[in-house]
């Protein structure tokens, strides 16, 4: 009897340091980090005429990283990635020659993701909100300034022109995940984010799992907000989007009363419109750029 418990011992003990070395393993994977180091994105800029400038700051506790190119005497268009992302999402948009002829281009790590606390997420979309919050304040005098937010992206800052209405001018919702009754009934979301699974997964999909668990009722706070965006709005949906609910679109349409939402639906798109159809995020970065409306409150 003594000999079988140890073996089972000795089993156990194995498979706790087979998961443990698996563990770190896909944490040091490239692949499963979903962000390109600092040295990989100037080395894209290398070639490019204009080059990308990484900034940093601290809000209270946390750490947010973001890249920008281009004049700051021109517009801001700030791009907000998905779950889980880096600001690496929209490098072929920051190097975009015509777009930075009218603007001037940043993308942000929202926290948990890139080089923004990696791995920390923040569950709630209002402190996202606020902790993305002081790059509009530094770029206000450029007014006007159009946030794009891809999947998860879309709620945040759809949050943001909740929260921040005198910072915001434009939406692009890109595959916009904002209605709580269309989000997904995933089982496995709750086990891994237990404190025990959430540290055998790499970093990026920890924090990407331990804000997705939470979406719903942060989604469902907001539903009394949605009528007071006031600025012009365009929803890029694909009709073959298996991770958000093509429905989402709809639900912006219907929900936002105070403003125009044009919607753009492909039939033949997934979800991965920023690399499947780049030129539509650009052309409703160009008509919002030229719309009177968004240049109304300019200072």
């Amino acid at each position: 009897m003594k000999k079988k418990r140890g073996v089972r011992w000795r089993i156990a003990i194995l498979t706790g340091v087979i998961f443990f070395g698996f563990s770190i393993l896909l944490n040091s994977c490239g692949r499963f980090q979903f962000r390109s180091s600092k040295k990989e994105i100037n080395q894209f800029f290398a070639d490019k005429k204009q080059k990308g400038t990484f900034h940093s700051y601290y809000q209270g506790k946390r750490f947010i990283n973001y890249l920008e190119v281009g004049k700051d005497s021109l517009p801001l268009i700030l791009f907000v990635h998905g779950s889980p992302g880096a600001l690496d999402a929209f490098l072929d948009f920051l190097a975009d020659t015509t777009l930075l002829k009218e603007a001037q281009l940043a993308s942000v790590d929202r926290p948990g993701f890139g080089e923004s606390d990696f791995g920390r997420a923040e569950p709630s979309l209002k402190k996202q909100a606020a902790l993305i919050k002081p790059i509009l304040e530094k770029h206000k005098k450029q007014r006007p300034i159009i946030l794009v937010g891809h999947s998860l992206g879309g709620p945040v800052i759809a949050r943001m022109a909740m929260d921040y209405p005198e910072l915001i001018d434009g939406l692009i919702f890109v595959a916009g995940s904002i209605d709580p009754d269309l989000e997904p009934r995933e089982w496995f979301r709750a086990p891994l984010a237990t404190p025990f699974l959430s540290w055998l997964i790499p970093r990026a999909l920890r924090a990407s799992n331990d804000e997705i668990y939470k979406l719903k009722p942060e989604l469902q706070e907001m539903l009394p907000l949605w009528s007071t965006i006031q600025c012009p709005t365009i929803f890029i949906q694909g009709q073959k989007d298996e991770l958000v609910d093509p429905g989402n679109a709809v639900f912006a349409k219907r929900k936002m009363t105070g403003t125009n939402v044009e919607i753009v639906s492909v039939e033949d798109m997934n979800h991965f419109v920023p690399w499947s159809h780049p030129y539509l995020i650009r052309n409703a970065i160009l008509e919002l750029l030229h719309n009177p409306e968004v240049h109304a409150k300019k200072q």
